[in-house]
């Protein structure tokens, strides 16, 4: 099946429980044993095991093209999951220079306490992929957060795979429609699914996904950890998932629009968005990615103020963190998604104060285009 057909009917139950179309959700937590079965087999939305939840994990796994997958309460759920699930005591991992800023904070604020140790590196540059023996894992993100980078994936799942690694990789930006990272050759790939997956607004989720075996061994930490996802919200996931592909497409069509506009405008200083071609990673990313994806950052000539000016002329866009949804949402990095970095931190990623991050919406284009036009007459 292509996407979108897979979007509809990946994972379906046909015909589902009393010949219903639309699968329901199982909301009750007690279900009858089988002989012999295991602990993390019985049904109980703890263990991510219930009829809801098999339902979505077949779903997320085939939109990911993996053996399987598994559903989490928070994207940060299944990052930290994952990497509970691969570490030890004394154990090293290697991590994308600029990653999430929760992501970065749990790495670099718990790491040492948990006896982990961890090198930064370049995903553009291999010499800086260096292994130690106690190297068991390398983290990266499909497209960065919140200058829009894409690193030679293809490379680091090759290097990973000759030095033995487990390949991890954030997909929350590209999401599956413009990147399948475990068709790709990647071990786990993970979303917060709060973002495109659902593309609402409306519920907070992550998801895992690749081989069954890693998969298994991530469910088994998470049921210990007890980072499930609430059946409603998986329903709530589950419907979303159908029109993924649509709306993606069109936040990739719209955002290339806004870019392309922004780049053309003297008020605006720099635009980051893989689907230019100015852009440092436009050809490896074309090579790479189906789309461009949603994402798009820039920098205003007048600085902060002129940015904040601009913000508030603003009348289609709401000013608020979060991504991924049909509306479209604008924010400054450096006060909300990336506040918990410190100065210095921020700095050597390039998260300047007068960066503005927009993840744009499914609206007609040119109604987002007129209302930039007018924001930015006003500085």
């Amino acid at each position: 099946m292509r996407f979108d057909t897979l979007a509809v009917h990946g994972g379906e139950r046909v015909p589902g429980p009393e010949g219903s179309v639309v699968f329901p959700i199982f909301q009750g937590t007690v279900f009858t044993s089988e002989p012999g079965e295991s602990y993390h087999d019985i049904k109980y939305h703890r263990l991510n095991s219930t009829p809801s939840q098999t339902y979505l994990h077949d779903k997320l796994a085939a939109l990911e093209g993996a053996e399987a997958a598994v559903a989490t309460s928070s994207g940060m759920a299944a990052i930290t999951t994952i990497l509970h699930t691969l570490l030890g005591a004394g154990d090293h991992l290697l991590i994308n220079d600029v990653l999430y800023g929760g992501t970065h904070d749990f790495i670099t604020g718990h790491a040492e306490r948990l006896g982990w140790e961890y090198t930064v590196i370049d995903p553009h540059d291999p010499s800086s992929w260096e292994v130690r023996e106690n190297t068991k894992a390398v983290l990266v993100e499909t497209i960065t957060n919140p200058l829009m980078r894409v690193g030679r994936l293809r490379e680091i799942v090759e290097f990973a795979r000759e030095h033995g690694l487990t390949s991890v990789v954030d997909n929350t930006f590209a999401s599956p429609v413009n990147f399948r990272p475990v068709v790709a050759g990647f071990d786990l790939v993970f979303n917060s699914a709060t973002k495109y997956l659902n593309g609402h607004s409306d519920l907070v989720a992550g998801s895992v996904a690749g081989s069954a075996e890693l998969v298994e061994r991530v469910r088994h930490t998470q049921n210990l950890y007890g980072g499930s996802l609430d059946p409603h919200a998986g329903y709530l996931l589950a419907r979303s998932l159908k029109t993924l592909g649509i709306r993606v497409r069109q936040q990739n069509a719209n955002a290339l629009a806004l870019a392309t506009f922004l780049s053309q405008s003297p008020k605006v200083a720099a635009v980051n968005y893989p689907g230019l071609p100015a852009h440092p990673d436009h050809g490896h990313a074309r090579d790479l990615l189906t789309g461009f994806g949603g994402m798009l950052s820039f920098r205003l000539a007048g600085g902060v103020a002129a940015t904040e000016t601009f913000l508030a002329a603003l009348t289609v866009p709401a000013v608020a963190p979060s991504l991924g949804g049909v509306e479209t949402l604008i924010t400054r990095p450096a006060v909300t998604s990336h506040a918990g970095m410190s100065q210095a931190d921020r700095a050597a990623a390039g998260i300047t104060d007068d960066l503005v991050r927009l993840s744009v919406g499914i609206e007609d284009a040119e109604d987002l285009q007129a209302d930039f036009a007018n924001a930015l007459d006003k500085i």
